[in-house]
């Protein structure tokens, strides 16, 4: 079961940049009818001009966001084909960072997908079909040294989103993850010596993630993988546990060196 983006309502969070801009861009491209969603109002502007879309600024991970945003959505689409929990964000730190930050990570990249999928299902279930796109990112499957809430909350978001294919798919809901590793965006321009030394090399252009992501929606595998390299890591993680495990350690312990 794969969407034909022709003509489809589309909605994209965390699209006023980065990868979200680009998934609204290509989406677009494809024909589909497709609302931007950001807490920056005038990025999800911006984006929406530029692929003749609809701007819905506001927070998508609180309860009252969310639901205002699949209304808003609604009432520009008609109905929801394709939601895209894009939305993300990461903060360094680990046991020590405060309730309020893991509160908040916590939020925005694991409740704002539980949150949609409520307000998504009970229409999605009732016609049959239904599309449900996590952007989980590549510390979903491995881990984010640098940020215990990041790696935590990706993980989690992972094990969301399996939850929904398992529960769903015979009932007419394909859901997708998709796993990026270093991708050339603010995010990662924030991220610190971490993000220049472990995942800069081999960084991707966000339009590259958005051509991935179009091959994953045509042949509709679970794991969208823009970095192919990720599923070789994932399975010697859950293989070769110990190994991979030192693995991440001695990476740990170069940053650690390089940061002295």
């Amino acid at each position: 079961m794969t969407l034909d983006l022709d003509g489809a309502g589309v909605v994209v969070t965390g699209g006023g940049n980065g990868i979200g801009a680009a998934l609204a861009a290509r989406f677009a491209a494809e024909g589909a009818r497709v609302v931007v969603a950001d807490l920056d109002g005038a990025a999800a502007s911006a984006v929406a001009e530029r692929v003749g879309g609809v701007a819905v600024a506001g927070d998508a991970a609180s309860v009252e966001g969310v639901g205002a945003l699949v209304g808003a959505a609604r009432d520009a689409l008609g109905e929801i084909d394709l939601f895209c929990a894009n939305a993300g964000i990461a903060v360094p730190g680990g046991p020590d960072a405060s309730e309020k930050v893991w509160s908040r990570v916590w939020d925005v990249n694991v409740m704002a997908h539980v949150r949609a999928a409520r307000e998504l299902l009970p229409r999605w279930l009732e016609r049959g079909s239904g599309h449900f796109l996590a952007t989980v990112s590549a510390a979903g499957l491995l881990t984010n040294l640098g940020s215990a809430p990041y790696s935590v909350t990706k993980h989690a978001a992972l094990g969301f989103a399996e939850w929904l294919s398992v529960t769903y798919r015979h009932r007419g809901i394909r859901v997708q993850a998709l796993c990026p590793q270093g991708v050339r965006t603010d995010m990662l321009a924030n991220s610190g010596s971490v993000g220049t030394v472990l995942l800069g090399p081999g960084a991707i252009e966000p339009e590259q993630v958005a051509d991935v992501t179009m091959e994953g929606l045509r042949d509709g595998r679970f794991l969208i993988l823009p970095h192919p390299e990720v599923a070789e890591y994932y399975a010697n993680r859950a293989t070769r546990t110990e190994r991979w495990l030192a693995g991440m350690n001695k990476l740990q312990r170069k940053l650690e060196d390089t940061s002295e």
